[in-house]
């Protein structure tokens, strides 16, 4: 087989086989395929794309790649809830302990985030000592015998997607709708959960800006999944604005563990949350419906014990769980300050895009993988699009490093809101459900 002859298939448009995508990724992996061919091949993916069942082929040789996690005799159902990323995302934190409190087993490996989409792993490593690193052994011992566990990705799962990810993330090929789906698909094949959950946000602030682009994606990924025997349902939400009120890793942990302790938090963070624990459960056989899921979910919260759960994960994993019962032991930035909103009117817009950019600039997130991260910073938003606001009322409050940081991001907010003088609708939180 000549890897040319692949590239030219796919630059014409044909379909590759089984044999010739394996061969394909397998030489990749094992360097035996330069970067530029498999740049040159990416982008023949990205111009004129993939079949279902070509994806499925991609997807089976990206999980194949490396190591396939064997949870048989340690976890028979467990669960996974995956987020193709936005700002203000923390519903991991708060959707495991509650559907592990209602008696799923949840295996979880989630990842650090890149640009404007924050990363539950950067999230979690604002609480002293937690330890997310865990070995293959570590991982399936906690599963089973506390049916909870959280974990960086294992460089052995799928290597030939971290090695693709990283050429598509500097090729202008990231946007291609059969690398994405296989990118996280083969991640969750590799992991070894059955029962998954996919969250595909859509929006300003994610990578599928259309309902019609999230909906394709989610059908792909939900085809994949059925394909080769795994249960794997989409939910479609809103990522035009922040989710929650914080944005930013100490701001977002304690936004969780508010919520979790049944202190006020976000409407659209509480609905997204309660909505996704409800699937699971019932994914899962937990609840017959999603009124039923809905109760469980509320009870696991209202009774302490999905909060007990999150301690207990951060317990097993060295976390210092002070942090969990007093928040404010959490360092503060040195520099916080409010925003005040412009004018009277309605809010159309907060752009989430505008807002987890400036998060980043502030040290929240990062550019390059090597970038730091500063856990202190980022921001609050006051208010939600269809609020209706006051002129000198706080709009945002930001929490920077440095008196150049703020100003830069004030400059930098100030131009994520819309005002109008009528009112507007508030924003759906989920569009629908695929599968």
């Amino acid at each position: 087989m000549n890897v040319v002859d692949i590239i030219i298939k796919k630059r014409d448009g044909k379909e590759l086989s089984r044999e010739e995508i394996e061969f394909f990724i397998n030489g990749f992996t094992r360097e035996e395929i330069p970067d530029y061919q498999a740049a040159a091949w990416a982008m023949a993916v990205m111009c004129r794309g993939m079949t279902p069942t070509e994806t499925t082929f991609l997807t089976m040789a990206m999980a194949h790649s490396g190591e396939i996690l064997s949870l048989n005799g340690v976890a028979e159902n467990a669960v996974d809830k995956h987020s193709t990323g936005g700002v203000g995302d923390k519903t991991t934190l708060i959707v495991q302990p509650i559907v592990a409190a209602c008696g799923l087993q949840v295996a979880k490996m989630s990842g650090r985030g890149l640009g404007f989409s924050g990363g539950t792993i950067d999230k979690l490593e604002s609480i002293p000592g937690i330890r997310l690193n865990l070995s293959k052994e570590e991982f399936l011992a906690q599963l089973k015998a506390h049916g909870t566990v959280l974990s960086g990705q294992s460089g052995d799962l799928a290597p030939a997607d971290g090695k693709l990810y990283a050429l598509r993330d500097v090729t202008g090929t990231v946007p291609s709708m059969p690398l994405i789906a296989s990118s996280i698909m083969s991640k969750k094949i590799a992991a070894g959960t059955h029962t998954i959950l996919l969250d595909v946000k859509v929006g300003n602030g994610a990578f599928m800006e259309t309902l019609p682009q999230a909906t394709e994606l989610a059908e792909l990924m939900v085809a994949i999944g059925k394909q080769i025997g795994r249960t794997v349902k989409a939910e479609l939400s809103d990522m035009n604005q922040p989710l929650g009120y914080a944005v930013g890793n100490i701001l977002e942990v304690k936004e969780a563990i508010a919520m979790l302790r049944g202190e006020s938090t976000a409407p659209d963070l509480a609905e997204h949350c309660l909505e996704s624990s409800a699937v699971l459960l019932q994914m899962a056989g937990k609840a017959a419906d999603d009124a039923a899921g809905r109760a469980m979910a509320r009870e696991a919260l209202a009774s302490g014990r999905a909060f007990e759960n999150l301690k207990l994960l951060i317990g097993l994993q060295d976390g210092d769980t002070a942090y969990l019962d007093e928040p404010d032991r959490f360092p503060l930035a040195p520099v916080i300050r409010e925003i005040p909103a412009a004018q009277d009117g309605w809010l159309s817009e907060i752009n989430a895009r505008r807002i987890g950019e400036t998060s980043v600039d502030l040290g929240a997130g990062r550019v390059k993988k090597s970038d730091p991260i500063d856990h202190r910073v980022g921001i609050i938003v006051h208010h939600k699009v269809g609020d209706a606001v006051k002129r000198g009322e706080p709009l945002f409050t930001i929490h920077a490093n440095s008196e150049e940081k703020f100003t830069q991001a004030a400059e930098r907010l100030a131009a994520a809101c819309v005002y109008q003088s009528e009112p507007c609708p508030k924003l759906p939180q989920i569009y629908g459900l695929i599968g």
